[in-house]
């Protein structure tokens, strides 16, 4: 059984059932208190470091402009979140292009509202930085491998390896750009604190011979994200990440730590959504069926895609679970025409005997990566709607 109290506290639960009462389901409701509360305490666990949203996980209006407000810097990974924080008053200098993977065009567009700040993992996009948007300063990504204890793993499709970043920040400074530092994502809900550290450990060689070999003397280190959200699966306490992660950057760096740059969406966002969801039929594939199936009006298409090989488990609530009934195991799907559209069938969550058709199911620590992952009409669902409380 899962116990609420682990999650949100009586005084939350309260105000967001008041809230959510009256509103049509799927839905996503964000509270704004919880996004102040985590951006706040994760900043004073890292006092020496940048914080820079990442806008992916959640780019409501009103997310954005509350941490803009409080001090965040924002990474993007498009031109149409540029437009959407540009034009919540946010300046230029305080963003990131920190996606490696995009066309020329985007490039010199970001240069001319003003950033200067490109993320790099390749030779032609380095090209694309240099022809585009001149003297901007540059971060090579590298590549990190052994993300496996991460539910949502980033490893092969971004960085590159240490040898090639070496090569790309010489290309850089010779290209007329500035080579600024190294960048790494360890995983996303990344568990394995030492994963921090190995990748540390490559950004420091890469330090030390660029200055050495070449007279390059990066500043910066941009350590990502990937610090958790509470969902079923437990994970360190933040202030345990924190403690850590000095004592690796005071290893490799003693008192010269280079300046930092966090790049946190899950753990500043995740916790601050629940989305509400409601029973559309509960059924058994055969008289004798031990599980039933309980199919919901939302699923990977309308907003759990991070259900997707069943990667990360949320804490699930029915409105019958105060009630302290008998509770069995089920096999959660969405309501789309796709047979890919099972959210839990090997991870059995066990609910109410009695769950009937219409009663509500909330899936907790869901603020991130979910309404806008959202599909834009498959099966002519629409997109998942979203509200803030306060």
């Amino acid at each position: 059984m899962i116990h609420r109290a682990e999650y949100l506290s009586d005084e939350e639960w309260q105000r967001f059932l008041a809230f959510s009462q009256g509103l049509e389901t799927p839905c996503l409701v964000v509270s704004l208190h919880a996004i102040r509360r985590n951006y706040l305490r994760l900043r004073d666990s890292f006092p020496y470091a940048q914080i820079y949203y990442a806008v992916k996980a959640n780019p409501q209006k009103e997310v954005v402009s509350l941490l803009a407000e409080l001090g965040a810097n924002f990474d993007i990974a498009s031109r149409y979140e540029l437009d959407g924080v540009l034009a919540l008053g946010v300046p230029p200098d305080r963003v990131s292009y920190g996606n490696t993977i995009k066309k020329a065009q985007d490039v010199a567009y970001f240069y001319e509202q003003g950033v200067r700040m490109f993320a790099t993992d390749s030779k032609d996009d380095l090209k694309n930085i240099a022809a585009h948007a001149p003297s901007s300063r540059i971060y090579v990504r590298i590549l990190v491998e052994n993300t496996s204890s991460a539910d949502w793993p980033l490893s092969r499709k971004f960085g590159c390896h240490p040898d090639m970043a070496y090569d790309l920040l010489v290309m850089a400074r010779d290209c007329g750009l500035t080579p600024y530092g190294i960048s790494f994502h360890v995983g996303s809900q990344q568990r394995d604190i030492g994963q921090w550290n190995d990748a540390l450990a490559k950004t420091k060689y890469l330090f030390s011979s660029l200055e050495e070999e070449e007279n390059i003397r990066l500043t910066m280190i941009n350590m990502g994200g990937g610090f958790p959200a509470p969902y079923i699966q437990p994970a360190n306490d933040l202030s345990e990440y924190a403690s850590e992660i000095y004592r690796y950057l005071s290893d490799d760096f003693g008192d010269a730590i280079p300046h930092i740059v966090l790049e946190p969406g899950r753990s500043l966002v995740g916790d601050s959504g629940v989305l509400v969801s409601e029973v559309v039929l509960v059924s058994r594939k055969n008289n004798t069926a031990l599980n039933r199936w309980v199919y919901l009006d939302t699923g990977k298409f309308n907003g759990l895609i991070e259900t997707l090989d069943e990667s990360i488990k949320y804490p699930v609530l029915t409105d019958k679970d105060a009630a302290g009934g008998k509770e069995a195991e089920v096999i959660l799907a969405g309501p789309t025409c796709d047979s890919a559209d099972i959210l839990y069938e090997r991870y059995k969550y066990r609910l109410p005997v009695d769950l009937k058709i219409g009663d509500r199911i909330y899936f907790l620590s869901a603020g991130a990566y979910t309404a806008t992952y959202a599909s834009v009409g498959f099966n002519g669902f629409p997109p998942l709607k979203t509200y803030t409380m306060q």
